[in-house]
């Protein structure tokens, strides 16, 4: 479930775990309201990778990411991410991470035939998986370095079926992507990570401080003229501790989880008006391992977000094994 938490002049994020639902006009920034045919195209395919660019790296500030259109307060933009990584072993310090994730996003851009001009909604259907992997480095007691590699590769399609009727004959380019066009993109590069563990038997520590860079570009399957790149750039810290409420189940003690996580954005994801978002989040976790499951843990935790002009509150739902 989700709130929207409002004030004057506030953007408003929202978020459900793994849902979340959201509209800023890129098409404002991009040759949207008040422009006309034919689009900068250039800047509409970087604008779309600039979108995808939130959801490269795991984090519990864009897991679930809405922005209300401020003129509408409707959302149009629903971006969905699943991710996590891990550590193979201690004898084997391989890191693994992956995430996927899902955009809808529906801006709306003014196109001119004649004497006639009409606002041409679009309809964007985004979809990125990114893959890591990694090594990690002792440096003093639960303290590990971990540098890490990563690829994105993601599509995105572009719809105008509703207002397929009307399109401009002589749209170019431009048009010929909103319509039924294509996107391909892939992205590498990579992050580094100072990761600390702390583990006892009634308190369980951990912090991670990150930097995330990968640069996102358009290839040749793309549709014909399009061609966008996009920055992913940001740095993190986040923090999470456990302890017992007092309470037992599944033989296991019941505890309490507090969190804390900020992201300074340094990349393309400024473009939409957000450079940086913070979290405080409280929830219970269930621990499974006195009995045979494969799944082991199980999370819910409630997450209040701010930032400036930008706050509103989420559920996240994990499990872990």
């Amino acid at each position: 479930m989700s709130r929207a938490l409002r004030r004057p002049g506030a953007r408003h994020l929202l978020g459900a775990g793994l849902l979340g639902a959201a509209g800023t006009a890129l098409a404002q920034g991009s040759g949207g309201p008040g422009a006309t045919a034919p689009v900068d195209v250039q800047r509409i395919a970087n604008g779309v990778l600039g979108v995808m660019s939130y959801a490269v790296a795991p984090d519990v500030t864009t897991s679930s990411l809405a922005i209300e259109n401020a003129a509408t307060s409707n959302p149009a933009l629903t971006m969905v991410q699943f991710g996590g990584g891990f550590t193979w072993s201690d004898a084997t310090p391989l890191y693994l991470e992956g995430n996927a994730a899902y955009a809808s996003y529906d801006p709306v851009f003014i196109a001119s035939a004649g004497g006639d001009q009409r606002p041409l909604p679009v309809q964007w259907r985004a979809v990125s998986a990114t893959g890591g992997v990694g090594w990690d480095f002792p440096i003093a007691g639960a303290w590990v370095f971990r540098p890490l590699a990563s690829v994105t590769l993601g599509h995105v399609a572009s719809d105008l079926t509703a207002v397929r009727w009307w399109r401009p004959q002589q749209g170019g380019d431009d048009l010929d992507f909103l319509d039924s066009g294509q996107l391909e993109a892939y992205g590498l590069g990579g992050a580094l990570m100072i990761d600390y563990q702390s583990r006892a038997p009634d308190l369980e520590d951990d912090l991670e401080l990150r930097y995330t860079h990968v640069e996102l570009r358009s290839y040749a399957d793309s549709s014909e003229g399009v061609r966008g790149q996009a920055l992913a750039e940001s740095l993190s810290l986040w923090a999470r501790r456990r302890t017992p409420t007092g309470l037992v189940v599944w033989d296991r003690p019941l505890r309490w989880v507090f969190e804390g996580a900020y992201t300074r954005f340094l990349g393309s994801e400024t473009k939409l008006g957000i450079d940086r978002i913070a979290s405080l989040g409280v929830g219970l976790e269930l621990d499974a391992s006195a009995h045979e499951a494969w799944l082991t843990r199980w999370r819910a935790v409630v997450r209040y977000r701010f930032g400036p002009d930008v706050l509103g509150w989420s559920v996240g739902l994990a499990a872990g094994f």
